[in-house]
């Protein structure tokens, strides 16, 4: 495995499934977080610019206490369904609401990422086609009274029982899903420290 020199990695969120995912691939790193970070974006943008945008406006946030010898990475993460955004719900009715639109049909993922250092910068993008099978209006239920999907895009965790029972295809990164596309994160890394 390639080493990322003299920098120290800092993951920029709190995020429990991107610190997992990013500590599989085995780089040492720090978790820092800035409280009320402005995740809003201009109206027009759609699809793969949304989260890209936003996962750069999180990397200048923290540019100022950055030190030289850091690598910053931001993220952010949408699910997309007939033009609009499916970001994290504002409550249980809206889970359940999400959810219905997802059911029986095919919506994608997107995630942007941002690597970032006091003299570099480099963002890139990942989507994937995620099928859902109809899910019936108990599993529905079930699903956000037992596994509370506040805190994710979509309102579900594909690597949770909704996801088991309702996830019947997928084309792209299974890991992108889950909020960190890793493996195009290694690919990226390796290039910048080529």
């Amino acid at each position: 495995m390639f080493s990322l020199g003299n920098y120290k990695l800092v993951l920029a969120s709190n995020s429990p499934r991107r610190k997992e995912l990013l500590r599989g691939l085995g780089f040492p790193f720090e978790v820092r977080t800035l409280p009320g970070i402005d995740e809003s974006y201009p109206e027009g943008l759609a699809g793969a610019d949304i989260p890209l945008y936003i996962a750069r406006k999180k990397a200048e946030a923290y540019r100022g206490q950055m030190g030289s010898d850091e690598l910053l990475l931001t993220a952010d993460t949408i699910v997309w369904i007939d033009g609009q955004v499916l970001g994290k719900p504002a409550d249980a009715v809206d889970a359940m609401r999400m959810l219905r639109l997802l059911s029986g049909r095919t919506h994608q993922v997107f995630t942007g990422a941002c690597l970032t250092t006091t003299e570099r910068q480099k963002s890139f993008s990942c989507c994937t086609d995620v099928t859902f099978s109809p899910l019936e209006e108990e599993e529905i239920a079930w699903y956000v009274e037992h596994f509370r999907p506040m805190d994710k895009a979509g309102s579900y965790g594909v690597q949770e029982w909704i996801g088991y029972i309702g996830c019947s295809g997928m084309r792209g990164s299974f890991y992108n899903v889950m909020g960190l596309p890793v493996q195009r994160l290694y690919q990226e890394l390796k290039l910048w420290f080529a």
